[in-house]
């Protein structure tokens, strides 16, 4: 899985980054973007498979202007998380830039430069939290240094603040962009020279920053993939497999090249079973000079399928085989104590089997690339791509081409989720603009969007929990199954991987002596990816369902019942229990510890601020769930009501979270509240199915999101302080949120909800 799940290949070395002034050709290179001006790259060095050290090139740029601008490069993909914000605001705290001054620019795609850019998986602050510091603090220093030496004063009596170099108990100051002159000769400091700020005095870390694109954006001068327009641009619409792993028998193109603007046909060859994560599906292509008439002539087209062995595929059939597989024993996960000795004196025994279907990520923005293809063997990229270097080198192996000919400029996204770091439709532009000789814009519908996903996988889990004469939690026994990501590169992969496993399900926290957790055989039908929160969504469904039951069986409320069983604090190992190594998410346990502690101070904290005791004695309908994903602990409480027509209303949730040092508070509650709807989503409206191997579902009418009445009224997100390395926030808001909603309605209808999606 490690080839597959990106937070699981991309672990960091903080203490081996490098900072260093760029060569006089780096230099040359962004010649337009510093004006003559100071440049200072930072040079990531990450651990390797093996442990090796792997160096990249300069990642990250910090321009210096004599005009005293300030200019951050900013080498991740923003959909709406605020990265390319907050990792450049950590930089330029540090330096002491003035932040109503400052100027971002987009990197575009090439490990080479810039170092992985992957946007996936929450890892983008906790990996350069403190590189970004470090790239700062010695253009800081430097600038000190330098305006020291102008006024003849110790070094150490001169401060930063507002991009300029001030003597302290003076009036001396001095711009930034004054000293650049002085930078370029200056050598490098030594890094254990190299002194970053206390925390007390950042002015822009730990506070709220809005996004650096928020005017652009609601002023519509942002660029999304779709905006880029290039002279003679081409438009491509693609008629898809409709089953995956069909091929095409035959076609007659006839009438679709009789529309007016319809330029070519153009055949993809796609990948067959299994599908791949980097291939495009089997189609026909469309090029016409619009999008109207690209579309209409993908109406016209007449196409003979194969429709291959997927063509009877029934997501149903296949979800009710998944369930009673889990009656009998499967590939052993984790193992604690004797699990059937539990179960054979227990005085009570809970058996419960959850359900979950497929969910599409549905992005706002469905996809659009361009690509402009050179006669020389080269090709300029346009996307709003999560992963740059991946579609990099996915176009680059489609086309036969060296990765050095392929320019990857890197676009905003109108929401990711996942799915955009999957490069198929950037292989797709680039197919077409060779085939077409021009500069094309592939632009998926929102019909194509939903029927052509890397979809959620759906699953069965089966949770016995037994409790003896005492009324304690003797046992636990969760089986799990769902089609892996893995398959979608080899379907020879039936069972999840441990990555996969350990989403929640295998890093089962709870103290109790007897647990055996399984997984199960299943097989791909479609293709499988990573969506927001990836397995923790099915699994936290499950799992803290299953404790509110427990909680209820054993005469506890709810939060009391988590507490105690968390035991006293302490870091998990899982020693001695696990097939396999304990992934972490990428990070080594000494470094990112799984401690219960710290997920009892967010359940405290989240029934403290959420009022829990007195609701839960006013006999509200309020529910609770705590569960840590991506590194991060959450505890989320939700109120529900029925309303005046006897529908389900959300007026309140509440989150605490623990995700270390909080860089930028406005984009950590920003992530939450979109959480909550999302999870809403999932919870409630959202789900497709497979019927002859086609999706059922179209757009939004029938694969449905959360609507504005239906929406959580109120969102309440604490940030419990810490001094600990930050970690990742765009995922864990949804795990905790939909047990803790299904929870709320078992309270408001007496019923329980064991299958998503619910309605009551």
């Amino acid at each position: 899985m490690k080839n597959f799940i990106p937070f699981l290949k991309n672990k960091s070395k903080e203490d081996q980054s490098k900072i260093f002034v760029p060569s006089r050709r780096d230099f040359l290179k962004f010649s337009s973007l510093t004006a003559g001006g100071f440049l200072l790259g930072v040079n990531f060095q990450c651990a390797g498979p093996k442990g090796e050290t792997i160096t990249f090139a300069p990642n990250v740029y910090i321009s210096l202007t004599s005009d005293n601008e300030v200019i951050l490069i900013a080498h991740r993909s923003e959909m709406g998380t605020g990265i390319r914000t907050s990792l450049p605001m950590i930089m330029a705290d540090e330096l002491g830039a003035d932040w109503s001054k400052i100027k971002i620019v987009q990197a575009e795609g090439d490990e080479d430069k810039y170092g992985n850019q992957n946007t996936d998986g929450s890892f983008s602050v906790r990996m350069f939290y403190e590189p970004m510091r470090k790239a700062g603090a010695t253009a800081r220093h430097m600038l000190i240094n330098a305006a020291a030496k102008k006024w003849g004063v110790d070094p150490s009596q001169c401060i930063t603040e507002n991009s300029q170099v001030l003597l302290k108990d003076s009036r001396k100051k001095v711009d930034f962009g004054e000293l650049v002159e002085a930078l370029q000769t200056m050598e490098l400091p030594e890094p254990a020279s190299i002194k970053l700020k206390e925390f007390s005095e950042y002015k822009l870390i730990g506070t709220d920053v809005a996004i650096y694109d928020a005017r652009a954006i609601v002023t519509g001068q942002a660029k999304f993939g779709a905006d880029i327009d290039l002279p003679n641009m081409q438009i491509a619409v693609i008629a898809r497999s409709p089953v995956v792993g069909a091929k095409i028998l035959s076609y007659d193109d006839k009438s679709a090249m009789a529309v007016p603007g319809v330029s070519q046909v153009v055949k993809i060859e796609g990948a067959g079973i299994p599908p791949g994560l980097d291939k495009p599906l089997e189609g026909l292509a469309v090029i016409a000079s619009n999008t109207w008439a690209a579309k209409k002539g993908r109406d016209a087209l007449v196409i003979e399928w194969d429709l291959g062995p997927n063509q009877t595929y029934s997501s149903a059939a296949q979800l009710k085989v998944m369930a009673q597989s889990t009656l009998k024993d499967g590939k052993l996960s984790r193992a604690r104590g004797d699990f059937n000795s539990a179960k054979s004196s227990a005085t009570k025994v809970l058996d419960r089997t959850y359900l979950a279907p497929y969910y599409a990520h549905a992005t706002m923005e469905p996809m659009a690339v361009i690509a402009d293809y050179k006669e020389e063997g080269s090709v300029e990229i346009w996307a709003p791509t999560q992963h740059p270097q991946w579609a990099r080198g996915a176009v680059a192996g489609a086309l036969g081409i060296e990765l050095p000919k392929v320019k990857m400029n890197v676009t905003l996204l109108g929401g990711g989720f996942g799915r955009k770091s999957k490069p198929d439709f950037v292989v797709e532009a680039a197919l077409l603009s060779k085939a077409a000789k021009a500069p094309v814009r592939v632009q998926w519908t929102r019909e194509d969007d939903i029927h052509h996903d890397y979809y959620h996988a759906h699953s069965a889990q089966r949770i016995v929990a037994t409790l003896d004469s005492s009324n304690q939690l003797t046992g636990w026994n969760h089986h799990t199954v769902f089609p892996a990501i893995g398959a979608t590169a080899n379907a020879a992969e039936l069972h999840p991987s441990n990555g996969e496993m350990e989403l929640g399900c295998r890093d089962f926290p709870y103290d109790v002596p007897h647990i055996r957790i399984e997984s199960h055989k299943s097989t791909a039908h479609t293709r499988i990816g990573w969506l927001r929160s990836v397995s923790n969504i099915h699994h936290a469904f499950a799992i803290h369902s299953m404790m509110d039951e427990i909680a209820d069986a054993r005469g506890m409320d709810p939060i009391e019942n988590a507490l105690q069983l968390l035991g006293e604090d302490k870091d998990l190992t899982f020693e001695g229990e696990m097939e396999g190594n304990f992934e972490n998410y990428g990070e080594k346990l000494e470094d990112f510890p799984w401690n219960t502690g710290r997920m009892k101070k967010v359940i405290e904290e989240v029934a403290q601020k959420s009022n829990w005791k007195a609701h839960r004695d006013s006999g509200k309908a309020i529910g609770f769930a705590a569960h840590k994903s991506f590194l991060t602990y959450v505890a989320c409480v939700v109120l529900v009501e029925k309303d005046a027509n006897g529908n389900l209303s959300i007026p309140e949730v509440h989150y605490a979270v623990d995700c270390g040092i909080g860089v930028n508070t406005d984009r950590i509650r920003s992530q939450f509240e979109g959480g909550a709807q999302f999870a809403t989503s999932l919870a409630m409206t959202s789900a497709i199915t497979f019927e002859e191997g086609k999706v059922q579902q179209h757009n939004f009418d029938t694969y449905q999101i959360t609507r504005m009445s239906q929406a959580p009224r109120k969102i309440h997100v604490h940030i419990v302080p810490s001094m600990i390395k930050p970690t990742g926030v765009g995922e864990p808001p949804v795990p905790p949120y939909i047990p803790a909603l299904a929870n709320a309605v078992y309270k408001l209808t007496g019923n329980r909800i064991y299958e998503l999606p619910f309605k009551i």
